[in-house]
């Protein structure tokens, strides 16, 4: 979401297939079971729950349209999920696994967003489902609950996983040599931003259309999501400018502070300046600690002359770096503009890793085509490059701290990266023998039509 201060689907960065994927087994008979007046027939019994052919079918049809490929019998693969699943969830009630209601909604909110983001509107999602849309919300959010209290279970499982370096370097002795992992080119990088100057002028004139459109609204002169469409110049424009439900934790600050104080639908906004430019903002809807708005945003344009001078004045900084007056790190500190470097010396650091390497196409694409043609050590000219999460232009430097040759890992270069996997491991190891031994210990019947299976795990059809 343009506005959220955190992404929830990172980055927006993923498709759709794999988002609606992701909600395929879980609470698969949501839909199908509940509406259903006739007599459904059971497949399986997990402790005392049915699991009916209804939830399987529904479950297969969702995975086929979704693409998500199932590596067996359908017939066999999908009830074993479902009941794997079940018996997690039996757990997080023993457990009492409660999560909290505002978060699954945040979550919730933000994939329908999602979804009207890609579909085009609220009808075309239900379109895609097939479904009423308060449907299609609770189906997510039913889903939503059970992965976080299955994720309770399994953390509450491996929370007491210690892990030494003398266990890493066991484990990586011991692993055959197909199965390390290759570790494509990475780098490490510094950057060094700055924003070039804006005209009072511009924004004065950006701040008067926005004060035009404001009093056009409020006089009943004309529509909001209308002008948004015409003239906004956010991702959420293209709807009308709504943004969607959000918490105040969600959104920039300024945005937030006016938001939420907002409380008449047909009013406009003051004009909230934020580090994407300036808005104005109108209140659709609240409903308790989340807020729906629309809003139109504007961005003062940058001269060239501005562009130029930020050019030569980071050029300035590049001769003085060189001639040793101060550090690429001492200019990082107090002259970069970058919020997410400036106190960190300008290293950056990879949202997807939380590690300061990257691979080349997880970096910006200017940041990339300039990493990839220095040394080490050495130092970019200044170059123009549009800012990837406020979308316009900035003036940079980068310096390649260091590049890592692709590889095959090994301990002295990917130690964080075994450590990762040998950890999983060992998780993976203790909530494997929980399930096994969870299956040996509850009630499960599988009906004639459901038993002629190669499952994943063995002890479901119980021998006497």
């Amino acid at each position: 979401m343009y506005l959220c201060r955190h992404t929830f689907i990172t980055d927006i960065e993923m498709k759709i297939k794999k988002l609606l994927a992701a909600a395929t087994l879980a609470s698969a008979g949501v839909w199908s079971v509940a509406q259903n007046n006739i007599i459904e027939e059971v497949a399986w019994i997990i402790g005392d729950e049915p699991i009916y052919k209804s939830e399987i079918e529904q479950a297969y049809q969702d995975a086929q349209q979704d693409r998500m490929p199932i590596s067996g019998d359908p017939y066999c693969v999908l009830p074993e999920q479902i009941a794997i699943e079940r018996l997690f969830l039996h757990q997080a009630d023993l457990d009492t696994v409660e999560v909290a209601e505002s978060m699954v909604m945040q979550q919730v909110d933000a994939q329908m967003n999602f979804l009207i983001s890609n579909l085009g509107s609220r009808e075309k999602v239900e379109q895609y489902f097939r479904k009423p849309f308060h449907e299609i919300r609770d189906y997510y959010a039913t889903n939503m609950r059970n992965r976080y209290r299955v994720g309770q279970v399994k953390q509450n499982l491996t929370k007491n996983v210690k892990i030494t370096p003398s266990q890493v370097r066991n484990y990586f002795a011991g692993l055959p040599e197909d199965s390390i992992p290759f570790v494509p080119l990475e780098v490490e990088v510094q950057i060094i931003t700055i924003n070039p100057r804006i005209p009072h002028q511009e924004i004065d004139d950006v701040k008067a259309r926005l004060r035009d459109y404001a009093d056009r609204v409020n006089r009943g002169e004309s529509d909001f999501s209308t002008l948004a469409i015409l003239y906004s110049e956010a991702p959420e424009g293209v709807r009308g400018g709504e943004i969607g439900f959000m918490g105040r934790g969600q959104l920039v600050p300024e945005y937030a502070a006016v938001a939420f104080n907002l409380n008449d639908p047909k009013k406009v906004s003051k004009i909230v300046e934020t580090e994407y430019g300036f808005h104005i903002i109108q209140l659709i809807e609240k409903r308790g600690d989340r807020i729906n708005t629309r809003h139109i945003l504007l961005r003062p344009k940058v001269a060239e002359k501005d562009l130029t001078d930020a050019v030569a004045r980071l050029d300035s900084v590049r001769t003085d770096i060189i001639d040793s007056k101060f550090t690429f790190e001492e200019a990082a500190r107090y002259i970069s503009q970058d919020k997410d470097t400036h106190n960190s010396n300008g290293v950056m650091v990879n949202s997807e890793t939380g590690t300061t390497r990257f691979e080349m196409s997880q970096l910006p694409q200017e940041i990339a085509r300039i990493a990839g043609s220095l040394e080490e050590g050495e130092i970019s000219a200044p170059f123009i490059m549009r800012d990837p999460k406020r979308d316009r232009e900035q003036v940079a430097l980068v310096k390649l701290t260091r590049r890592i040759p692709a590889h095959r890992a090994n301990l002295s270069d990917d130690y964080q990266l075994i450590k990762d996997m040998y950890e999983q491991s060992a998780k993976d190891e203790i909530v494997q023998k929980w399930l096994i031994d969870k299956i040996k210990d509850t009630y499960v019947r599988i009906e004639d039509g459901w038993r002629g299976c190669d499952f994943q795990y063995e002890g479901w059809i119980k021998t006497r």
